[in-house]
Formats: C-alpha cells, structure tokens, sequence
C-alpha cells in the first residue's frame, strides 16, 4: 500500500474510535450501536458508565424533566403622602389603609419572602426627627399590615428620614411628595 492510503486509513479508523469511544457504548460505522442478539443490552467498553451511556441503551440516564420553575415576584409600590400622612403624623389616612388591604389580598397570590417598609418625611424639621418619624410611619404600615394577618416577622422596618426625597422639598407641593413609605415586596409566584 502506498504511503497515502496508509495515512487515510489510519485517520478514518482514528475518527471511528473516537465516535465510538465518545459514548462508551460500541457503535458501528453507521454510528449505530452494537446490541446483544435480542436487541436488548448495548456493549460497552471498559470505561462505561451510566453518565456517559449512549441514549436508547441500558443504564442510559435520561435528562431529568425540567422542573417548574417559580418566578420571583418582587414589587415596589410607594405611598405617598396625600394618602398616607399628614404633615407631622405617621397616622394611616383611609386612602393608605384601602392600599394595604389591596396588598394584604394579592399577598395571597405569591410566597411571601419579605416585605420591606421604608418611612421617609419632608425637609422640615431635625435630621433626628425626621429619622424618628420616618420610623413610625413606617412601623403604622407594619401594624396595619400584621392587623390584616400578614406575617409580622416578615416584614422589616427602617427610616430615610429626609434623606430621600423624591421631589423638591421647596414647595409645599414637594414636600408632601415626600413624605411616604416605600413598601418593597418579595416573594416567589405560587405554581399551580
């Protein structure tokens, strides 16, 4: 045999082994896989395993099923002052309370992970005011919502003060803008 012949040969026998080993289930040249004479067991080579079995053959592991996933939920609603809070009170004002039943009902739709309740105020006043108010406001939407049968350990308080405002604090205008709570829900949307 010529040098050339020898050479093509050794790469088509090269290129059928490696096929055959990229399963370890013995596989002929039309990539077909050697069975037993009822057609039930698949040979193997020496390095066989189930993970690198051939599909179709004995001890084949077949890709798991997706499992359903669940979306996680996560929603930010703000409150904001005109129906929340009059200047200087961390009250709930019926507007602000016909919110939080709204959120207390959709919580039903979702696994509650964590709801965050941000109080925030007005440029009037001490910074330590501020912080304080921020905090009962935020704390009066807690109450409220552990009232409705919401998981109070579920829920995490904590104050901006005047630190956040979302609207200039040199109008009046403004200034009721800001003061809100900014409620932050997360959970995990039920799979039915």
């Amino acid at each position: 045999m010529n040098k050339t012949l020898k050479v093509l040969l050794a790469s088509v026998v090269t290129v059928s082994a490696s096929a055959a080993m990229a399963s370890d289930n013995w596989v002929n040249n039309a990539g077909l896989n050697w069975k037993n004479g009822d057609g039930t067991l698949c040979w193997r080579d020496n390095n066989w395993t189930p993970a690198t079995a051939s599909p179709g053959c004995d001890g084949w592991l077949a890709p798991k099923a997706a499992a359903k996933k669940t979306g996680v939920t996560q929603s930010k609603i703000t409150l904001q002052a005109d129906t929340l809070y009059d200047f200087n009170k961390s009250d709930l004002k019926p507007e602000g309370k016909a919110t939080l039943d709204k959120i207390a009902k959709d919580l039903s739709k979702i696994k509650l992970e964590v709801i965050i309740a941000v109080g925030n105020t007005d440029s009037v006043g001490t910074d330590a005011y501020n912080m304080a108010l921020g905090q009962r406001r935020a704390q009066s939407v807690k109450t409220y919502l552990v009232s409705k049968g919401v998981d109070g350990s579920r829920i995490y308080t904590e104050s901006k003060g005047k630190s956040n405002p979302v609207a200039s604090n040199a109008t009046a205008e403004g200034r009721a803008k800001n003061r809100r709570t900014d409620i932050e829900v997360v959970g995990t949307a039920k799979v039915k």
